[in-house]
């Protein structure tokens, strides 16, 4: 390809991301009905999904595991014989899928309710994960305004739920922290009556293993973890063992800075696909052989895969399928779209994931909650908000020849899009018991220390 990257893709992702050296720090608060800020782009959601680390915890999930161990299921959560986290509650794995609980004090709202009448939508995200365009056209139809709270790291976000002092309406979290927020009574329990935009879901969102029955979430994004490398400048055979091949690009060579995504890295380097191992020699290991990759190539620890490969900084780099989309955005100009990669393994034993939007039990507009949700799992508002984000939904309907044929991803990206075969096959990082937490973190902190 000769054209510029950008060529032919400007009318859909012009401005859609800002300067990439730019910080975000603690939250930005946009508001309006029609007239919301101008969002600030830059940088996407994966970026601040960094290890949350036992200080982390002491900010706001480790208050509500104390709340949970000490009853707050009431007896009705337990753990199901599937094991737990050492709090009292249950580790939902595919194969242990969990059902949690309704209460009598948390219901669902009633049906053929109207939308409330003068609202404010609060919603609480991730910085630079949601398209406000949608937002502002959801606004259009159901006459409402809204405001959109945003946070870098789940710790920072529970705490501030945890605190009481603040009343969002729809909240984006991770899978791993859903428990604790429903044993809280903190999630409102949903009315699938609202909801009817499910059915464009995956069958595999429609009875999640995380929250069978899909009583408290629906999915939002989803993505895999891969490689992302320069072809014009790498002569390596992707793989996840292709940092450790790069000894020769010395300084040329980085992975995320997520803990659990970096030992992930060299668990399955050795074909170890239990990425929630309790075992402390496979964990041991793993950081050993993240050492012996700082030793071979001065590995760095960065989240700036979308940024750093297309600019050459960076020649391999362990990335996220949502940022290597966008990444030919952030080529030098003059330079092809070719000289990207992204590889995931073709027989999908790999690392996926998902994030989730949920309503809060202490919202002022829950109506307005459920609609919003279902607005953002219809399929056009779904393609829009990827058009700012990068991250597909798991709607039947996203597919890798739909974006390509909308401009809105090249196909030389095609290797981003994250198919139900890949969710079906992948492997997942999920809730770890404390004490097996703790060795990840012990493990990754003896390598990460100093870089």
């Amino acid at each position: 390809m000769t054209s510029h990257p950008r060529e032919g893709y400007a009318d859909r992702t012009a401005g859609r991301r800002g300067d990439p050296g730019r910080e975000h720090k603690g939250h930005q608060t946009h508001e309006g009905p029609l007239d919301a800020a101008t969002h600030q782009p830059g940088v996407t959601r994966r970026n601040f999904l960094t290890a949350v680390g036992a200080g982390a915890g002491a900010m706001g999930i480790g208050s509500l595991l104390a709340a949970c161990s000490s009853g707050a299921n009431n007896g009705t959560g337990g753990t199901g014989g599937n094991g737990g986290t050492g709090t009292g509650l249950p580790l939902a794995r595919p194969n242990k899928p969990v059902r949690w609980p309704l209460f009598s004090d948390n219901k669902p709202i009633a049906d053929n309710l109207q939308p409330e009448k003068g609202a404010t939508l609060q919603i609480y995200n991730w910085v630079a994960y949601l398209n406000e365009a949608v937002v502002k056209n959801f606004c259009k139809k159901y006459d409402c305004k809204y405001t959109l709270t945003t946070f870098n790291t789940m710790s920072e976000a529970v705490a501030k739920l945890g605190s009481g002092q603040f009343q969002f309406d729809v909240f984006f979290p991770t899978v791993d922290v859903i428990g604790q927020l429903i044993e809280t009574k903190m999630l409102r329990p949903l009315n699938h009556s609202y909801i009817p935009n499910i059915a464009n879901c995956w069958p595999d969102y429609q009875n999640p293993f995380y929250d069978e029955g899909w009583r408290y979430t629906t999915p939002y994004s989803i993505y895999t973890t891969g490689m992302g490398w320069r072809k014009d400048k790498v002569n390596v055979t992707p793989g996840w063992d292709m940092p450790w091949q790069a000894a020769k690009y010395k300084g040329k060579v980085a992975i995320l800075d997520d803990y659990r995504e970096g030992l992930s890295l060299a668990l399955l380097r050795r074909g170890i696909y239990d990425l929630n191992t309790t075992s402390a020699s496979q964990i041991t290991q793993a950081g050993k052989d993240l050492q012996e990759l700082s030793s071979l190539t001065g590995v760095r620890i960065d989240n700036n895969d979308y940024t750093d490969v297309p600019s050459g900084k960076t020649w391999v780099h362990e990335a996220w399928s949502g940022d290597m989309a966008a990444s030919y955005e952030y080529l030098p100009k003059g330079t092809s779209i070719d000289v990207l990669g992204y590889w995931f393994p073709g027989n999908g034993k790999g690392p996926v994931a998902n994030d989730l939007m949920t309503i809060l039990a202490n919202g002022k507009n829950p109506v307005l909650s459920h609609l919003f949700m279902d607005y953002l799992l219809d399929v056009h508002n779904a393609i829009e908000n990827y058009s700012y984000v990068g991250y597909m939904q798991p709607l039947t309907a996203v597919t890798a020849a739909r974006l390509t044929a909308e401009h809105l991803l090249p196909p030389q990206l095609a290797s981003t899009v994250v198919t139900p075969q890949d969710f079906r096959t992948g492997v997942m990082e999920l809730e770890l018991p404390l004490s097996a937490n703790a060795l990840w973190e012990q493990s990754w902190n003896s390598f990460s220390k100093g870089l």
